[in-house]
This record gives C-alpha cells, structure tokens and sequence, in this order.
C-alpha cells in the first residue's frame, strides 16, 4: 500500500496503488465497506458511495449524456469563437471595419476566455455546476446576436467580451464534470471526447460559419449562432443533471472504544483504529465516532470526530450504513445547488476562493500544462494567418471555403493524436503500474508525448516552409495532419496528467491552465502578423519547430521531477481541498 491517509507523512497526491489493497485479505472494510473494482480488477478512484444520487453510480447512459452535453457546449462555444474570423472580410467590405479592429477583438476574446474562469470557479463550488453552464449559454447567445448586429468597430470587439465568457466553462467546467461522473483511470478516455469537440469547434466552426455566411450574410452567422445557443440553453436547463455531490457524509464509520474520553479522542483522532467497533450500549453516556480515510476508499482528506451525548441518536444518525432516497427529477435539474457548507449568500466564501484559487500558480504541474496546451493555440494562430494569407494568392487561389476544408487534415491529426493519449494512454498506464508494483504515478501519462515531440515540430516545418516554397500540397497537408497530431495529444495528456496528479482539485488546477494559455494566445494574437513580417513565414515557423520541441520536451525532466514537486506542493494540495470542501 502506498499510503492509507492524506494525513500519513508518505502520502504524494497522484501517487495511488490501483490493483492491490490492503483490504483485499479481508470480506469488507471493518465489517462495513468493501473495496469497489472496475472491469479490470481496477480500485475505482474515488471510491463511490451506496448512495443512488453519487454521479459516480449513474449508469451508462446518465453517464454518456452528461458527456454529450458538456462535449456539446465545448464544441459549440469553440465553434461561435471562430465567427468573427469568418466574417472579417464581408464586414470589412460593407462597414470598413479594420482587420486590426478584428485582431483586438481576437485578443479580447482570448483574454476573457481565461480570466472568465477563475470567476466562475469560485460559484462551481458553492452554488453547484449547473448555474455556470447557464450563464455561459446565456453570454454566448448575447455575444452572438451582437455580433450578428454588427454596424461599428466597438460593436465587433465588444461582442466578442460576451463569446469569451461563453467558451470560459469549456476550459474548466466541463473537466470538473467530468472528474465529477468518471474514475480516475477513465479520464484519458473521456477526455478524448473532450479534445475532440474542442477540435471540431476550433477547426469545423470556421468552415460552417463560412457557408452561412456566403449564402445568407455574415449576419446569419451571428444570429444562427445566437439561435443554437438559445436550443442548447433549453436542453440544458430541463437535462443537464447536477453533478456535485458530497461523498464525504457517506465515508465509512469506525466507532473506537466507549471508555475512551473526548480529550483522548481528539489527540488520537489522526491515528487508524483496526480494532473491531463495540456495540453502542445505553451505558455509554459518551462515545467517540470517528471516520477512518484510506486514498483507496474515499477522496476525503479529513479525519473528523465527533461526540454524541445520545448513544441511539448516534447510532441512528452515524450508523454502519447511512442511506439516501433517489433526488427527485426538479432536485437534479435546479437551478442552483447551494453546497452543504454555504453560509447566508456565501459572498464572503466566494471572495475567500477567489483570492485563494491563484495559489495554483505556485504548482509546476499547472505551468507545464499550461504551457504544453498554451503553445498549441499559439501555433494556431500562426498557421491559421499563413493559411489566409499563402493559399487565398498565386499560386494557389484558393476560396475562403478552400483556405477553410484546409482545417480537416488538421481536424483528422486531432482526433488520432486525443484517441493515442486517450483511449490507449488508458490501457498503457495500467500496464506500466503493473510492471511498478501496482503503484500509478500521473508521469506515466507523459511517456506517450515522445511520439508529439517528433511529429508535432516536424509539422509545423513541413507546413511553414512548404508553403513559403510552395512545396506539393500533400506535404503540406500531412504537415498540417502533424499539428494536429500534436493539438490532439499534447492537450489530452497534459490535462490528464494535472487532473491525476492533484484530483481533488480539477477546477482550480485548469483555471490556472486556461489564464496561462489563453494569456499566450492573446499575446500572440497581437504579435503574430508582426513576427512573419519581420521574420519570414519559413523562419518563422522553424522559430516556432523549434520552441515546440523544446517544450514538448520538458516532459521528460517530469518524469524525474514531477514526483518530487507533487511531493513539494502536498500541503498546498491539501488546504486547496479543504477549502473546497468547505472547511
């Protein structure tokens, strides 16, 4: 066993033994709760509760569509970022809007895309997932209808404000949700799913825009995008089920011995009881409960005693088995789901995790993630301009809708790049903990970067200097179908790795990746016609090659290091879940 308590001085968050218990001698935990196991004799983590109303007892298809509907709203909220793209030319020519105007609007939209999310994380916790999905729709339907209203500059930047806030719950929401309803050892599963809408929104979204647009106005591209937002908001509203839960009430319960004082309970209440529990007899005036925690069996990191001056009351309240009615269909659906820990409005709570949340930038697991996916929606921004600029000339005069079909390669790389550090990252970790005493360690999710770290950079070289050479259009396909390899793989397994190194704090952890890469994309938003005029588009995009490889790299000192700043970062690790547990 690796450790039995977040209290335990070996405890490292991430670290986990995944196939072997120290209960698994024993019928069940104490008498009272068993080791639980997926299909492939894996210990779910976190260990679900009895409780019908757990998100991580729903069934399949409960599961699959929260899935639908959160991937849904990544690629729809990716998708309507990409609008004012799309129209930059038909409004140019109707307004004389600046294409400069169109790039500050682009900035923007990066800058409110990240920061957005640190504002909504704080509400997440204590108001429950729903109401952020609420608001994001609604944002992303003002934002769009806006822009379908277009007549001044001030109008095409402002609006992409609202479309920023919208796509904020795509960058750290939906992860929450998702860690929510999946085990730990099926998030480079789902997270496939994830990658994939974020792909299709991102690459897809500007070639539907433009057939709209040419075939009814670039207005239409604002107001159909306001109409499917508005479709979704419903869906929503009526379907989305709440996903926060509070497993800790549902921890098992060890009752120590009735002589032992409440003084003596308090000074031993970090120490595990192995003892059979006594039966609670009306002799006993005074008894102490306490609840054992193992990293193998629940995810609280607390051990709380508590004192019952009623033994029948205790008995009742903190039984061996505490049970729980299935929540009604509105009780799912509302609006808000205050958590069990808000005080009045929770407006001094809420400016407390605000403040707090930005402790997450002292952990190096947050910057390397952020910095990995950051730089893959840098490199967008650059082969998305030379895409425009290169193939809409001579030599090869391609359509608006020829320069965006150029995105399907791209899209192809995506989705083969997110299924290798998905789905099969999912099988190779378990393989690799077996062969390491059963012992799971989140740098195990970074051994399949070594395939990104070569396709990815060659990529960016065979499509940048392609096209300055104008070298076959199959080579700078196949160059585009790299970088979306690297796209696909490098955001799944940087945002795996995050969540299992620190999986108590998802939300925290992936707002300080989305302020770090969307502060890059906004940066080089304003940077990037600037640095190929100077520079060239060929020594540009081996510039760019060679950063990617460099970074890429940084993977392999994680593998080293990674452990010894999980290690480093525990306590931090631990105030972060206690204060989203409300303590």
């Amino acid at each position: 066993m690796v450790n039995t308590s977040y209290d335990d001085e070996d405890f490292i968050p991430g670290t986990v033994n995944i196939f072997d218990s120290k209960y698994d001698d024993e019928d069940s935990f104490n008498g009272q709760h068993e080791v639980k196991r997926g299909k492939r004799g894996v210990i779910l983590l976190p260990q679900p509760s009895d409780s019908p109303n757990d998100p991580l007892n729903w069934s399949f298809l409960r599961k699959s569509w929260h899935l639908v509907l959160v991937c849904f709203i990544t690629a729809l909220t990716g998708a309507i970022s990409m609008d004012a793209a799309s129209a930059e030319y038909a409004v140019n020519e109707l307004y004389g809007i600046s294409y400069k105007s169109f790039n500050t609007g682009a900035g923007i939209l990066y800058l409110f895309i990240g920061w957005s999310c640190i504002f909504f994380a704080p509400a997440s916790s204590l108001y429950g997932r729903r109401i952020t999905y609420i608001i994001c729709l609604l944002a992303g339907c003002l934002g769009s209808l806006w822009f379908g209203l277009t007549k001044k500059t001030s109008d095409s930047v402002c609006s992409q404000i609202f479309v920023g806030m919208s796509m904020s719950c795509a960058e750290a929401q939906v992860q929450q949700s998702i860690s929510d309803v999946f085990f730990q050892h099926q998030l480079g599963e789902v997270l496939t799913f994830y990658i994939l809408a974020i792909s299709i929104g991102t690459f897809l979204g500007p070639l539907v825009a433009n057939y709209i647009g040419e075939g009814l106005t670039f207005r239409w591209i604002g107001f159909w995008a306001a109409i499917i937002c508005g479709a979704t908001l419903i869906v929503v509203i009526f379907s989305c089920e709440e996903t926060v839960f509070d497993r800790t009430k549902f921890i098992p319960i060890i009752e120590a011995t009735a002589s032992d004082s409440l003084s003596d309970a308090n000074q031993q209440k970090d120490r595990t009881v192995d003892k059979d529990p006594p039966e609670l007899s009306p002799e006993n005036k005074r008894s102490c409960i306490t609840k054992e925690v193992d990293v193998n069996t629940v995810s609280s990191p607390k051990l709380i005693a508590m004192t019952s001056a009623n033994p029948e009351t205790a008995a009742q309240e903190l039984g061996h088995t505490v049970t729980e009615d299935k929540w009604s269909y509105w009780k799912r659906v509302a609006i808000i789901t205050p958590s069990s820990y808000l005080k009045g409005t929770g407006f001094k709570q809420y400016i407390y995790r605000f403040v707090i949340y930005f402790k997450v930038f002292t952990i190096p697991a947050v910057w390397f993630s952020g910095i990995l996916w950051g730089l893959q929606d840098t490199y967008l921004s650059f082969f998305l301009t030379t895409q425009y600029d290169y193939f809409s000339e001579d030599p090869w005069l391609y359509t608006e809708n020829g320069v965006a079909i150029m995105n399907v390669p791209t899209l192809i790389g995506a989705v083969i790049g997110s299924i290798m550090s998905g789905f099969i990252s999912d099988y190779h970790i378990l393989w690799l903990a077996k062969r390491n005493n059963s012992i799971y360690e989140p740098e195990m999710r970074l051994w399949l970067l070594s395939i990104s770290w070569i396709l990815s950079p060659l990529g960016l070289i065979m499509f940048g200097v392609g096209a300055a050479r104008q070298w076959p259009w199959q080579v700078i396909y196949v160059g585009l179908g790299f970088i979306g390899f690297g796209w696909g793989s490098i955001g799944n397994s940087s945002m795996s790795y995050l969540m299992d190194s620190y999986p108590e704090i998802v939300i925290q952890g992936m707002v300080g990746v989305s302020i770090i890469n969307n502060t890059f994309a906004c940066i080089f938003t304003f940077t990037c016609s600037q640095w190929l005029a100077a520079s060239g588009t060929q020594n540009t995009f081996i510039a760019l090659s060679v950063i990617d490889f460099v970074t890429i790299g940084m993977a392999f000192p994680m593998f080293y290091y990674g452990k010894i700043c999980r290690r480093m970062t525990k306590g931090l690790y631990l105030n972060l879940v206690e204060l989203s547990q409300g303590n």
